[in-house]
């Protein structure tokens, strides 16, 4: 490999040649040495392009003098192909470096100015006079958190949760009238309709996605400008609602400036409180997912209530199992954001004084539950819950074996008699028609006509 000799303020460093980068990268690249499978996430890299690009916009507005039309131009070419993904080859970074992101940051600087030399054919841009212009570490790293924060929720997590709740509104309407045996405590409960089930769970999801949106607000609000610890040194006036216009405009959704950079440099609240509603997600994902393999548990000796998709053989002894695998999945994956959020939490309160140094291993854990529930969500939906399908036989024979359909009739014997029922037609074998004409309660007629487990759910 051949190298160029780059250098920062503590010496001269070796640079591989074909390599954007420069003497600060190497450095941390050298002192981190974690491996590639703990790189920096790729959203924040690409965050970082859009922000360099809205901060050279703003400075470009606000000090032309040192901004310049030719400056902003490469600037504006060369981190555009950083926001796009084209040289996250020039990103080596771990998440486990300075707690503050200064080497990502630096990182973005030093690729940028070199892909934008490259362009202009010459030395025209420094990393840190040029594409760190009025900005800090302290502020550009939380920026970018906040940007990839918002742009991975509206880009991959909600379409994906709402391709999940129309499958679930598709089903509803599809099982209206497809009566069951409903279950409390895993034990038989009185009658509901399998599109009232479904409704549970579709409500679920859609109460999550409000409170992900609830919880996009707040993300909006950037520390851009801020700089080193909330004042804003070195960067001039209206510099942060200048770069929030501008990287709005550039990232194609709204953001704004934070009205406190104090609280904005060392608070991460507002990850915390979005990650909270991921978690939401994550458990009801858990309970959905469980529901659905125990309502398909079998398929001989289980409740064998739903049939669902066949992906894949479920043995490599057992010929002819079929497991619920995308069930399995999903739950691993609500398993995963739940741990996620006791590092998302623990990080967050880690802010001392004016800056919080936990802000790599926080959003790292935070932008890998977004992508597991975004990806896991799509496979769960088209490769299990599109293809659900009623045992209709199994439920109807299930809802007439259960005791508990006896709740029917405490209007009519009240309440005691009724367990008196239930509990005779249990050790005697009996069903419950059998045992309330046997104990005398109600003669045959009467049975027959409020007993009718159908007209049991109120579904309309």
């Amino acid at each position: 490999m051949e190298y160029r000799i780059e250098h920062d303020s503590m010496g001269e460093m070796r640079v591989p040649a074909d390599r954007y980068y420069g003497a600060q990268t190497a450095r941390s690249l050298e002192n981190f040495p974690f491996g590639e499978e703990e790189r920096m996430p790729r959203e924040i890299i690409h965050a970082f392009g859009l922000l360099k690009q809205a901060a050279a916009e703003a400075n470009a507005l606000l000090c032309p003098e040192k901004m310049t039309e030719e400056k902003l131009t490469y600037i504006r070419q060369a981190a555009g192909e950083v926001a796009s993904g084209s040289l996250d080859g020039h990103f080596p970074l771990v998440v486990f470096q300075t707690g503050s992101g200064t080497q990502s940051n630096m990182n973005a600087n030093e690729v940028i100015a070199g892909r934008g030399n490259e362009l202009a054919g010459k030395r025209l841009l420094h990393p840190n006079d040029d594409i760190n212009m009025s900005q800090s570490s302290n502020d550009t790293f939380p920026t970018a958190m906040h940007i990839a924060a918002v742009l991975s929720i509206e880009g991959a997590l909600l379409p994906a949760l709402s391709h999940l709740i129309k499958a679930l509104q598709r089903l509803e309407q599809e099982n209206r009238g497809v009566v069951k045996c409903g279950r409390t405590h895993l034990q038989d409960a009185v009658p509901i309709s399998f599109a009232q089930e479904i409704s549970g769970w579709r409500s679920s999801l859609e109460r999550d996605a409000s409170l992900i949106k609830a919880a996009l607000p707040p993300l909006r609000e950037l520390a851009l400008g801020g700089t080193a610890v909330g004042t804003g040194l070195n960067a001039p006036r209206g510099f942060d609602a200048a770069a929030a216009e501008a990287l709005s405009a550039l990232a194609g959704t709204p953001f704004c400036a934070a009205a406190n950079k104090y609280h904005a440099l060392t608070s991460k609240d507002e990850l915390v409180f979005m990650h909270g509603a991921l978690k939401a997600l994550a458990a009801d994902l858990m309970k959905i997912a469980n529901d659905i393999r125990w309502l398909a548990s079998g398929p001989r000796l289980g409740l064998g209530e739903i049939f669902i998709p066949e992906n894949e053989p479920g043995s490599s002894i057992m010929p002819g199992k079929v497991n619920p695998t995308q069930c399995e999945s999903i739950t691993m994956v609500a398993v995963q954001v739940m741990a996620n959020d006791v590092a998302v939490s623990m990080a967050a309160s880690q802010g001392n004084f004016e800056l919080n140094v936990f802000m790599p291993v926080l959003i790292d854990n935070f932008l890998r539950s977004v992508r597991l529930l975004a990806c896991g969500m799509r496979a769960f939906t088209d490769r299990c819950v599109a293809g659900i399908k009623p045992n209709r036989e199994k439920m109807r024979d299930n809802l007439h074996r259960s005791l508990m359909l006896a709740t029917a009739l405490n209007p009519h014997i009240g309440y005691e008699n009724a367990a008196k029922t239930v509990h005779l037609a249990h050790e005697e074998g009996l069903s419950l028609r059998e045992a309330c004409l046997k104990l005398g309660f109600l003669d045959g007629e009467t049975f027959d006509r409020v007993f009718k487990p159908e007209d049991m759910t109120g579904e309309e």
